[in-house]
Formats: C-alpha cells, sequence, structure tokens
C-alpha cells in the first residue's frame, strides 16, 4: 500500500484568550489537500476564532500550526494569503465602490517594475476567472456595490484565485444563496478539490455537510470534542449531540388544533411593486403564522419591506386592524404596531456598538424620556424585563450586543417589538446564521408569541421551516403567488415543484419533480 499522504494543513493544541474568555482551548484541526474539511459548532463554539487564527488576522496564545510538513507563523492575513491560505467571510470584505477586477486584485495589483500597471490586464485575468468559476456574465468593470449577494460571493471566490490559493475558508457561503446558486457553489467546490485545493466548509445546515463534505471536525465551547468524522456516515444525530452536548430532536412546536379565527389584524389589497411582485391579496390574523415559500427573488422579502413601509408600493394598500397605513413610511407601521426582524440582522437591525438594553429600547425610546432626559433605570429594567420573557442569555442587560451570538441577537431583536408592544411581527429569515440548538428555541418563542395573539408573517428559504412554523403557506414563484394552503397539507416535496416550476392551477415540469426528489433524498438520509 502507498504511503497515506502527509496532512496540506495541521494545527495542533491552539489556544486563544480574550479578556474574560477562553476562546480555544488547545483545539487540533487536520486538513488534507483535495479534501472539503467541514467546521461545525454552536455560535460562540470558536469556530470564527479558530479560522482568524489560520487566517493570521489573530496570534494563538499557545500552539503549533504545521503547513506542507513546515511549521508557520502565520502573523498577519498577508503572510498567510502568501502562504496559499484564502478566507471568504461570511460578511464579505468587499469594498463597493470599487470594480470588479479592482477588487480581485486588491493590495496585489500586477506591477511593471514597481509601478501599477494599466487595468486591462487585471480585467482579463478576473474574466478568465469569473468564467472559471461559471459567471462570465460578470462584467469585471462593473461596481461591486451594483451585484446581487451570490455575485460578490462569487467575486470573493475569484480574489482568493488570484492568489496561488492551496486552502480556501468558506464561512458561511450558502446563507444568502438560492438552490441554484448553492448547486453552483457545491460545483465550484468539487472543481477546487479535483484540482488539490483544499476547502474548509463552515454551515449551519447540516444537509449540506452530508452531501459536499468528506470529513467533520466539531467544536464545542471552544474545544475540539470530535476531529476527522466522515461526513457522510456519522449520524446527524451523533453531530448535534456533539455541537449541543445534549440531543436535539428536529420537532417544530405543535400548532393550535383550530386555525385562528377573527378578524384579519393584517390585510393587504393589490399590494404591488414593478418587477418585484404582482398584486398581492394577504391577511394574516391575531394568533396565526402565515409563511411565504419561494426562491430567492420571488419577491418574498420585498413584501415584507413594502408591509413595514420600507419601500413604497406602485399600488394597493396595507391595513391594520381595518385602517389603512400611509404607503412607505416605516413610522406609521410601526405606530400601527407592525414589528421586522430583517434578514440582516447585523446590518439592518441591530447597533453593534450598543448593548442588549439600547438595542431592545430603541424603538421606545420615547415612554422613558421626560423633558428630554432617559430614564436609563427604567429603560434598563424594561429591557431585561422583555429578554427574560425570551430566555436570552446571558441575562445581562449591559452586555454589548455583538458579543451575543447569533440565536440572542435574534432574541433581542424580538424583545423589541415587545417591548414596543407590536401586534404584527414580520420576520425575514428568522433562524439564519443561527445554530441547531439555538434555531429550536427560536421556534418555541415564535409559536409562542403566536399563542399569546401575535399576528407572525414569516419569509425563509427553508422549506421544512415554512412548514414546520407556518399554519398557513403561500407558495411565490416569480413575483406571483401560486399556491395557498394550509401547511397540513403540504410537504418538502410539493412546495419545491411550486417553486421551480408552479403555476396557478397548480402543476409543475419535470425538472420541479427531480429537484423534490433529490431534496427530499437527501433531507431523509441526513436522518
Amino acid at each position: 500500500m502507498a504511503p497515506a499522504q502527509p496532512p496540506l494543513l495541521t494545527m495542533s493544541g491552539i489556544t486563544k484568550s480574550f479578556p474574560g474568555v477562553r476562546a480555544l482551548d488547545g483545539v487540533d484541526l487536520e486538513v488534507q489537500a483535495g479534501e472539503v474539511h467541514c467546521l461545525l459548532g454552536q455560535n460562540g463554539a470558536g469556530k470564527s476564532t479558530l479560522i482568524k487564527v489560520l487566517a493570521g488576522a489573530h496570534q494563538p496564545d499557545d500552539g503549533t500550526i504545521t503547513w506542507h510538513g513546515e511549521q508557520v507563523a502565520l502573523k498577519s492575513p498577508i503572510a498567510a494569503m502568501r502562504r496559499g491560505i484564502a478566507t471568504i467571510y461570511q460578511e464579505l470584505d468587499l469594498v463597493e465602490g470599487l470594480s470588479v477586477a479592482e477588487n480581485v486584485f486588491l493590495g496585489h495589483e500586477p506591477t511593471t517594475a514597481g509601478f501599477v500597471v494599466n487595468g486591462r490586464e487585471a480585467r482579463t485575468t478576473t474574466g478568465a476567472l469569473l468564467h472559471r468559476l461559471g459567471h462570465p456574465e460578470i462584467d469585471p468593470g462593473r461596481l461591486v456595490g451594483s451585484l446581487s449577494a451570490a455575485q460578490q460571493q462569487i467575486v470573493s471566490m475569484a480574489r482568493a484565485l488570484s492568489h496561488d490559493v492551496r486552502l480556501i475558508v468558506m464561512d458561511e457561503p450558502s446563507a444568502a444563496l438560492d438552490p441554484d446558486e448553492t448547486a453552483n457553489l457545491f460545483r465550484i467546490v468539487a472543481d477546487l478539490t479535483a484540482e488539490g485545493v483544499a476547502v474548509v466548509y463552515i454551515s449551519h445546515r447540516l444537509e449540506e455537510i452530508r452531501r459536499i463534505g468528506d470529513r467533520v471536525t466539531v467544536l464545542k465551547d471552544g474545544r475540539a470534542v470530535a476531529v476527522g468524522l466522515p461526513a457522510k456516515d456519522t449520524p446527524t444525530r451523533e453531530v448535534v449531540a456533539l455541537m449541543t452536548g445534549r440531543n436535539v430532536e428536529y420537532v417544530f412546536p405543535e400548532r393550535p388544533v383550530r386555525p385562528p379565527d377573527g378578524e384579519p389584524v393584517l390585510r393587504t389589497e393589490g399590494l404591488a411593486r414593478e418587477g418585484e411582485f404582482a398584486p398581492l391579496d394577504l391577511e394574516v390574523r391575531p394568533g396565526e403564522i402565515v409563511g411565504l415559500a419561494g426562491l430567492v427573488g420571488s419577491g418574498r422579502s420585498e413584501i415584507l419591506e413594502t408591509v413595514y413601509g420600507a419601500r413604497r408600493p406602485g399600488a394597493g394598500r396595507v391595513y391594520v386592524d381595518g385602517r389603512p397605513l400611509r404607503p412607505g413610511s416605516v413610522r406609521a407601521a410601526v405606530r400601527a404596531g407592525l414589528g421586522l426582524a430583517p434578514e440582516e440582522r447585523k446590518a439592518q437591525g441591530l447597533l453593534m456598538l450598543e448593548s442588549v438594553t439600547r438595542n431592545v429600547s430603541v424603538s421606545s425610546l420615547s415612554r422613558f424620556s421626560r423633558a428630554g432626559w432617559l430614564n436609563r433605570t427604567g429603560e434598563r429594567d424594561a429591557a431585561r424585563q422583555a429578554t427574560r420573557k425570551l430566555s436570552l442569555r446571558p441575562d445581562n442587560p449591559d452586555a454589548p450586543i455583538r458579543t451575543l451570538s447569533g440565536g440572542n441577537q435574534q432574541k433581542a431583536v424580538l424583545a423589541r417589538w415587545l417591548l414596543r408592544g407590536c401586534r404584527v411581527l414580520l420576520l425575514d429569515e428568522p433562524t439564519r446564521g443561527v445554530d441547531v440548538g439555538a434555531r429550536a428555541e427560536l421556534y418555541a418563542v415564535i409559536r409562542r408569541l403566536a399563542d399569546e395573539g401575535l399576528a407572525v408573517l414569516l419569509v425563509s428559504s427553508e422549506v421544512p421551516e415554512v412548514l414546520g412554523l407556518a399554519d398557513r403557506v403561500l407558495v411565490l414563484r416569480e413575483g406571483r403567488v401560486v399556491h395557498t394552503a394550509p401547511a397540513r397539507e403540504l410537504d418538502e416535496h410539493r412546495v419545491l415543484d411550486l417553486v421551480l416550476e408552479g403555476s396557478p392551477d397548480g402543476s409543475a415540469g419535470t425538472a420541479g419533480r427531480s429537484a423534490g426528489r433529490a431534496a427530499t433524498s437527501t433531507r431523509k438520509e441526513s436522518r
């Protein structure tokens, strides 16, 4: 037998502490050339710190890094990149005001005799890289800020490949992608590994790990509790138990036996925006969760933002308790009792440099103000009462919101609207970037809020999440509702048929059925 190849990367006993926190406690990681090594763990487990050590952004307090059999010190991101290690973070670090080519070669522009050469060479090379990644339609001269999230991610990959990269770290790469874009991402990963490039892949979506991964390392509380498990043969329950320290069942809270009745608290009448979604008639009753299912670009998020007043409708009206809202006015929507938990919670929903208290109270500050003075004690007490109702951890209203896990940050957003006394909760991708253990808690919170009388309008890219949480589902395709039914009457196969090739009469073609069968098969295997 031929001797096994030595690892491309070995991280041994990596330790890293911050004031009051031991983020990594003797972590080991071993990656072979040409493999997809998946890094799993709940938020706060140490994944981000570990990849920042690998990227040269953090220096370990202890431990060693071996690259190609040689012990190395990665003193900076540039040093890591020169070794052939590239990192694509979930929060893409692109410069929106620069072109695609300028971003790809930022920091290592083509030069001659020490001078930056004409950008034509950079554009030509960038075009070749984009073609290699399956996106020749992206213009190297186009401003990055005008690209979609999926296209920006391709630009980040092109930037990584513009170096002589041997290992790419991908942090939640599919979080903002629809199924077709995710399939293209997997194709790119397969092509890279076939060329001997190693990929460290981080995702909360366990079904992806089983599809794309070769081996798995699991972190918990800053320690590696499993190193190099076979990705396809390790039962999902075992992986979840390792991540959480307990067995977590993939179950959703029970729905009410009887569907909610009474007058709708939220209603839209002919609501539309040209090029985004067709006229929509929608009703949500107190205690009801209505889900919008569809691909990215189907108009789901645009509907939520239009209802909330962040986008002005081209036609139609929004009614709360029978009263029309002023079109395109967030202030009017909030005063009427609407609250939005946006898709990009860090960029759009949170004040990342502020405390938990200020993030919870920000929409209710007038309640604590008298003659221009802010009653900070009252503000803090009210915020703590709201967060305790949702079991937010840690139970510290003074904690900086940036130090909380994704699930607890989302709870803080929900607590904001509870404090405000909202009656309609708009949820856009409520569990994006949230680990499996925290998801179960969020599902329970959302159902409990509905049981207490809130009307909930929910958007999620994950069909099982929509079907598991919602009482009633509207299926969207290309901005139109193609089917409406109680969630109990739908399954993932049926919804995928409708969103891929659906029509108002419920017909679907061969491609839709094939995709539905593939998705259902993958889900069964993951169990």
